[in-house]
């Protein structure tokens, strides 16, 4: 009597089940176009694709695990995972591993960058501080919210890493607006910051005041700090409505485009692809960020819907700045562009937020079955 083994597709297709179809096509097309570009930009750099492949693949594995694990469970570990990453701040403040100036990593066996957990670790706290609340939320609750955000924030910041300080803060604070915050509040908040801009600066480290002055005028130091800011603009605008072809870019291949697998990606893909292939990113991201929001507005719980609009407004915070500074009208923070970006560890965080959100429409499903 032989033994009928069921297809391979049989065996993979339920294990494949936890991907949201929509969301999961969404990434690998940006992972694809990143792809395409990285092949172009890493030209002079062997290895990079075949590192990014890993990566990604690291990656789906990380957003297959995450999507398999409940809400609930999320709910249980939130202050845990909050209090080590915390825990481990302070680490990287008293005995962490110094590069090019900055405090940053912590060698516990193997080298980690805690600021990253902290990226998904605020959102999640908060998340579920206020579902704890949910019904009594008052001005105090904001309050204490504001202080869970700002301590790791400061930590961060101090290190420094202002590009990561921003996104942490971004996150945290997506929670905080969600929740309820009123205008009249966010307004003040927006006048008191704009009244402490000159306590900001005069606390800012030199180098991130020369980003903010090669932001006003980068032609005032076109050899130094303004070199990265003019060729990336040269290059985005050189491209045209059609782009050079790939493969094609000058500003590329020439290596004016500085940091142009990670950072300024998007300026190689600008160069070779023009208007019309930047009007398509965009059109992706948009599709990401809509998912996102579709699967928010569907969650359950208020648990739920913080925690998956502040990770789908973590996406856009990602893409915008990223091209923000990249074109010239924001500060260079050292922000990649999501899923495009050449990097494992951005790469690994976006992927389990976007498991996260898998994992609350997953399970929204299994409620209503």
């Amino acid at each position: 009597m032989s033994l009928h083994r069921p297809p391979l597709w049989q065996i993979i297709k339920p294990h494949l089940a936890v991907f949201d179809g929509a969301l999961s096509l969404i990434i690998f097309l940006i992972m694809s176009v990143g792809i395409v570009t990285l092949y172009s930009a890493g030209m002079n750099f062997p290895g990079r694709v075949e590192d990014q492949l890993r990566n990604i693949l690291v990656a789906f594995i990380v957003m297959w695990i995450a999507a398999n694990v409940s809400p609930q469970t999320l709910l249980r570990f939130a202050v845990p995972i909050y209090t080590i990453g915390v825990a481990l701040l302070i680490a990287v403040a008293l005995f962490g591993i110094v590069k090019k100036g900055s405090r940053r990593w912590l060698n516990i066996g193997m080298v980690v960058q805690p600021s990253e957990v902290m990226k998904i670790a605020m959102p999640l706290m908060l998340a579920w501080y206020f579902q704890k609340r949910e019904g009594m939320i008052r001005w105090p609750v904001f309050l204490i919210a504001g202080v869970l955000l700002a301590v790791p924030v400061g930590l961060i910041i101090r290190q420094p890493d202002l590009g990561t300080g921003v996104l942490v803060l971004a996150a945290g604070f997506y929670v905080i607006f969600f929740a309820g915050l009123s205008w009249k509040v966010l307004t003040g908040l927006v006048v008191a910051g704009a009244a402490s801009l000159p306590v900001i600066w005069s606390v800012l480290h030199d180098y991130q005041r020369q980003r903010v002055m090669m932001l006003i005028d980068p032609t005032s130091d076109p050899l130094g700090k303004g070199f990265h800011i003019i060729q990336s603009t040269i290059a985005i605008g050189s491209g045209g409505i059609t782009g050079k072809g790939w493969l094609m870019g000058t500003q590329t291949h020439l290596e004016f485009i500085p940091e142009r697998t990670t950072d300024f990606i998007f300026s190689v893909y600008s160069e070779e692809f023009g208007l019309i292939g930047n009007l398509i990113l965009l059109v992706l991201y948009l599709l990401l960020i809509g998912r996102g929001l579709m699967i928010t507005a569907n969650a359950p719980t208020l648990f739920t819907r913080l925690l998956g609009g502040a990770i789908t407004m973590i996406f856009f915070t990602y893409a915008f700045v990223n091209m923000g500074m990249v074109s010239g009208i924001l500060p260079v923070v050292g922000v990649p562009l999501p899923f495009m970006s050449y990097g494992g560890t951005a790469l690994v965080t976006l992927g389990l937020g976007a498991g996260i959100l898998m994992s609350i429409q997953r399970h929204r499903k299994l409620v209503q079955t």
